[in-house]
């Protein structure tokens, strides 16, 4: 049942009706709290997992000649990294893993889900150096993330690594980008609706892969520092300006529960190592603490509703 502040909005803004239509027919009426076709990404088999945060299989392949590896694809459990985080996580201790992040909906779910790490290095929020592309919003630059892992995989050399950069998600941080669609903590629907009529699908594109150029040549660089099988994915897909395929309106961003090619068809790129690592487990040897309204305020400045 919908409040009736949900219908007063509803009235205001139809196109939100529209992509509410479009969920529940993707969730049949929401009893599909994940997707039926996605891979359970802790159950497949890497030392170290990249996570380019909303990259598209078929943008990714556009530039996978200059990666090193095989590129497959596989679908996400989620549409938005919320629903991947709580359908690859839920009720699992993984004491072998350490995660990289610039983004933290892992610390906010971890409770909530039952779910903990050997260690998470906090790029948002933590006490740790890093590089803006925007200090307000804390974007974190691709590059900061590629130093940090560089440093986890020599600090932590008997763990599976999760990496996960913020782009090519909006912010934008490429010229096209921000002559255009400058930095907001909006969705990406509603960036472009601020954006006005000078601003097509075919913008959002090119300021799209923008982003994912300039997180490919971070990912590029830190290659070499990583032990073991690595593979490249990613936690969803994304939309800019596809039909939906259920009510036929134009689509941005990763509306969760929406389980179309363009927002869960995700690069599986594997790159293939001489030598594996020897995972161990271990518990953590102190408590991380976390703060839980800073880590609230850093995904609404990115745009989340939390």
């Amino acid at each position: 049942m919908y409040s009736l502040e949900q219908i007063k909005r509803g009235i205001q803004n139809p196109r939100e009706v529209g992509y509410e239509l479009n969920r529940l027919c993707h969730t049949r009426g929401g009893v599909r709290g994940r997707n039926p076709n996605g891979t359970d990404i802790i159950d497949e088999d890497w030392d170290n997992l990249i996570l380019l945060d909303a990259c598209r299989y078929d943008y990714f392949s556009e530039f996978a000649e200059g990666l090193s590896g095989e590129l497959e694809y596989r679908y996400s459990l989620g549409s938005a990294t919320k629903q991947f985080i709580r359908e690859n996580f839920r009720e699992k201790t993984l004491y072998d893993t350490v995660y990289v992040g610039a983004n933290t909906w892992f610390l906010k779910l971890q409770h909530r889900i039952n779910a903990a790490v050997h260690h998470f290095i906090d790029l948002q929020n933590g006490d740790y150096e890093v590089e803006w592309a925007d200090e307000e919003l804390k974007v974190v630059t691709p590059e900061t993330v590629s130093r940090h892992a560089s440093r986890a995989s020599e600090e932590f050399p008997n763990k599976r690594l999760i990496i996960h950069y913020l782009q090519p998600h909006h912010p934008f941080i490429g010229p096209k980008g921000q002559e255009y669609l400058p930095y907001q903590s909006n969705s990406l629907r509603e960036v472009v609706q601020m954006a006005g009529k000078g601003v097509d699908r075919h913008i959002v594109r090119k300021a799209y892969r923008e982003n994912l150029e300039r997180v490919l040549s971070a990912v590029e660089s830190v290659l070499p520092e990583l032990y073991g099988k690595t593979v490249i994915t990613a936690d969803h897909g994304e939309m800019l300006g596809e039909r939906f395929q259920y009510v036929p309106i134009r689509g941005y961003g990763h509306p969760i529960g929406v389980y179309n090619e363009y927002t869960t068809k995700v690069p599986w790129n594997v790159i293939q190592a001489d030598e594996r690592k020897e995972i161990i487990a271990e518990q953590p040897t102190q408590q991380q603490e976390t703060d839980m309204s800073s880590i609230d305020d850093r995904l609404r400045d990115l745009g989340y509703k939390v």
